[in-house]
C-alpha cells in the first residue's frame, strides 16, 4: 500500500485505500476491516491524506510533517477521549501548529490515522513523482494554452467582422407596445 492512495471519506470514519475511481465515486477498501466498498460522489467526498494541510502560526504545512514530528517524537501518543492530554501533546510535539483553528477533533483525527498507518506498516512520505508530475502538466497546460490562444488569435484576425457580427435584439418596452 502507498501513502498516496490513502484517503479519509466525508461520511466514514477510518482511511480508505483507493482501489479503482470511476466519473460517479470510487471504489475503496476500508484500512482497518479490509471491506471494499464503492463511495458515490454525490454523497462523499474524498480527501487524499497527500492533500490535507494543517494551520500553523506561518504558513500551512502537509499533514506528512505532523506525521513526521510524531514519529520522531519520544512521546508516547495521547488517549484521544482526553482533549487536554491532546492538546499538551501537540503543544510538544507540533509547536507551530495555530491551536485556534486546529480543533480538538481534528488532532483525534490526526492520531487515529497515525496509528492506523503505523500498524498497517505504510510509509508516510509525499510520492515524488506527484511533484514531476505536477510540473509536467503545469507546462503543458501552459503550452495548450498558448496554442489555443495564437489559434483564436488567427480565428479573429482572418475573419470579417462585418459578416460574423449578430445584430443586437432590442426587445420593446410595454408603453411602446400600446
Amino acid at each position: 500500500m502507498e501513502y498516496n492512495k490513502i484517503v479519509a471519506v466525508t461520511g466514514l470514519s477510518g482511511l480508505f485505500e483507493v482501489v479503482s475511481s470511476k466519473n460517479d465515486g470510487a471504489l475503496v477498501r476500508s484500512l482497518e476491516d479490509g471491506s471494499t466498498k464503492f463511495v458515490a460522489s454525490r454523497v462523499h467526498n474524498l480527501s487524499h491524506l497527500e492533500s490535507i494541510e494543517i494551520y500553523t502560526a506561518d504558513e500551512n504545512v502537509n499533514l506528512v510533517e505532523v506525521f513526521e514530528a510524531m514519529k520522531s517524537s519520544s512521546e508516547k501518543l495521547p488517549d484521544v477521549k482526553d482533549n487536554k492530554a491532546l492538546k499538551a501533546y501537540f503543544e510538544t510535539v507540533f509547536s507551530k501548529m495555530d491551536f485556534e483553528r486546529v480543533y480538538t477533533s481534528d488532532m483525534k483525527k490526526m492520531v487515529k490515522w497515525y496509528e492506523v498507518l503505523q500498524e498497517k506498516g505504510i510509509d508516510i512520505k509525499l510520492s515524488q513523482e506527484k511533484n514531476e508530475e505536477g510540473e509536467a502538466e503545469v507546462e503543458e497546460a501552459a503550452s495548450f494554452e498558448a496554442k489555443t490562444e495564437a489559434v483564436t488569435t488567427l480565428e479573429v484576425s482572418g475573419m470579417d467582422t462585418a459578416e460574423t457580427a449578430k445584430p443586437k435584439r432590442t426587445r420593446k418596452k410595454k408603453s411602446e407596445e400600446i
